[in-house]
């Protein structure tokens, strides 16, 4: 087995690759590295998780020329939130070298990316229709391009972007070297692949066993439009100490972050756009139990290594099984039991069969809790927390009062007053919460089943009649329901 050292990498490289707590290279990195840094085309079939990241940005980093301060690499993604993991990514492994990657996407401020290009990077992270709108404006040139990558190659499909793709490749000095990854290869991605690049090698990574932690598995079939009710009344029957609520957009995250603060929940959201700053004092907040609830997109939160959390909310179904395995990973550990709760609209039943067809685990079916469910839930928390007091807490200074009270009022009137100032009632404030489309399956062929979904990036490519994304429209809602159509999906 190889490992980094013996790879011909750079002492910068190693140095970044060691920082990054990098040991032994992945399968996908073994066999990828070494073709990648001859220079030749690679055809990588691997899913996430496998490290394929670094298998295509070590080689990127290692042949990019710094002293010449121009734009030598690119790697296009399906999404912003891809996006921006690769990019720091990159970053990471090329600090020492002094290598700089800029991540570009739709809904991020037009001008802000031109001076953020004016300080020359070396390598452009981007969605296709962001960095197609650069090149009409001439604020990005291709022309020095050596390398390009294509990430995630069948989820662009999917979404749509094919034909962007052809017309950024069109673009690019055929010079270059092209790597390209993708967990399948559809047919309309080996047509890519034929027209596009030069003798490739191809690599196929078998992906591990999908494994599900010890993590009590249920779903509750709810509409869109009742999500957030259901949520906030688990929370009040549940009341976990420590919880993590998925959401599938960084635009779903800020508005249940802030929908959930205005119901009296300790709650902060969490996801890319957030500065390190920020992000660090949210995540310290949380392991300190400040913040009892937080709110996170699955890029957010990988990574993150937090003990106690004792329950995990999927609001938005992952797209993916090894999302889904990801996010209830976050629960259940050091040998504790967790709890896994996935919220699926009635369109989505289907992609909930897919992820218990992959992690080869039933998902139980639970009732959606009521109103009274969640006032009792309440209720019971609050006889807890009086129960916690008396067994906990010196109370020898209260029991004067507490005589007193007596003298003119029996004791389970007291108790009843006491139960009710400390039972948190059931909120109802309106809450402004913009609807997902749903993720529908669809069957291709020699594929395996594939998420239809909305598109997460703002960009609009022309439809594909057998491979596109899902209908850009959205409704806006309060917990009342008062719908608007057709609105652009921003993250």
């Amino acid at each position: 087995m190889q490992n980094f050292h013996n790879m011909d990498l750079s002492n910068a490289v190693l140095r970044s690759i060691s920082n990054m707590g990098f040991e032994e290279p992945t399968p996908i990195q073994e066999q990828a590295i070494p073709i990648a840094l001859e220079g030749r085309d690679l055809i990588g079939q691997a899913h996430t998780g496998t490290g394929k990241t670094a298998a295509f940005g070590i080689p990127m980093v290692e042949r990019i020329t710094v002293e010449a301060e121009q734009i030598q690499g690119i790697v296009i993604t399906p999404t912003r939130e891809l996006a921006v993991q690769v990019a720091e990514e990159l970053n990471k492994i090329g600090h020492f070298k002094g290598i700089r990657t800029l991540p570009i996407y739709g809904g991020q401020d037009f001008q802000r990316q031109i001076r953020a290009l004016n300080k020359k990077p070396y390598i452009i992270v981007g969605t296709p229709g962001r960095l197609m709108d650069h090149m009409r404006r001439k604020t990005i040139r291709l022309n020095n391009i050596a390398i390009v990558v294509l990430d995630e190659a069948d989820e662009m499909l999917n979404m749509g972007f094919i034909e962007d793709i052809e017309t950024i490749l069109q673009e690019i000095p055929k010079e270059r070297q092209t790597l390209l990854f993708s967990a399948t290869m559809p047919k309309p991605i080996q047509s890519l692949a034929q027209q596009f690049m030069r003798n490739p090698e191809m690599i196929s990574i078998r992906s591990k066993e999908i494994t599900v932690p010890s993590t009590e598995q249920y779903y509750m079939e709810v509409h869109e439009r009742q999500k957030f009710d259901v949520l906030c009344r688990l929370l009040d029957i549940q009341s976990p100490d420590l919880a993590i609520v998925f959401g599938r957009t960084k635009r779903r995250v800020d508005e249940l972050g802030e929908a959930l603060s205005k119901r009296g929940y300790s709650a902060e959201g969490i996801h890319g756009d957030l500065t390190q700053s920020r992000r660090d004092s949210v995540m310290r907040q949380f392991r300190e139990g400040t913040i009892e609830v937080l709110v996170a997109t699955d890029v957010a939160a990988r990574g993150l290594d937090i003990t106690g959390v004792t329950h995990v909310y999927n609001f938005d179904i992952p797209q993916d099984p090894e999302g889904y395995v990801h996010r209830i990973g976050r629960t259940g550990r050091v040998g504790k039991t967790g709890l896994a709760i996935t919220f699926v609209t009635p369109r989505e039943i289907d992609h909930l069969k897919m992820i218990e067809q992959m992690t080869k685990r039933k998902v139980i079916r639970k009732p959606v809790p009521t109103l009274n469910e969640a006032i009792a839930g309440q209720q019971r928390h609050a006889m807890e927390k009086l129960l916690q007091v008396i067994e906990s807490e010196d109370i020898r200074r209260y029991k004067g009062l507490a005589e007193e009270l007596l003298e003119e009022n029996d004791s389970v009137t007291l108790l009843s007053a006491a139960l009710k100032l400390l039972t948190k009632e059931p909120d109802t404030t309106p809450v402004k919460l913009t609807e997902e489309i749903p993720l529908r399956i669809k069957k291709i062929k020699n594929m395996h089943y594939q998420p239809r979904t909305n598109r997460r990036d703002n960009e609009v490519p022309k439809p594909k009649v057998t491979y596109r994304g899902g209908r850009n429209r959205r409704d806006t809602h309060t917990n009342t329901i008062t719908s608007r159509r057709d609105k652009r999906f921003k993250d």
